[in-house]
């Protein structure tokens, strides 16, 4: 599963790069879920499973959805992406 979040991470991050700029609240939002998906992945990868840490993660499936429907309007181009995140996030029961 970590293959399918890392590979839809790179094409948004590739959607990103050509959506010109983003407002601050916009590009704030998106770091710091990237930011915590990260963290996620990392975790993930050295195994450890801590629980305050895992409490932290909590809701990046419902954030990576919302931020998704606020940029159906603004960027209509990067949505898709930010919900199939949300679906592997949800999937993996984060």
């Amino acid at each position: 599963m970590d293959s399918k979040l890392k590979a839809t991470l790179t094409t948004l991050h590739s959607h990103l790069a050509q959506s010109g700029p983003l407002d601050e609240e916009s590009r704030a939002l998106l770091s710091q879920l990237d930011g915590d998906i990260q963290q996620l992945l990392a975790r993930n990868a050295a195994a450890e499973a801590d629980v305050a840490e895992q409490s932290s993660t909590f809701g990046l499936a419902e954030r990576a959805q919302e931020l998704g429907a606020k940029f159906a309007v603004k960027h209509p181009h990067l949505e898709p992406a930010l919900r199939e995140l949300g679906n592997i996030l949800s999937s993996m029961g984060i």
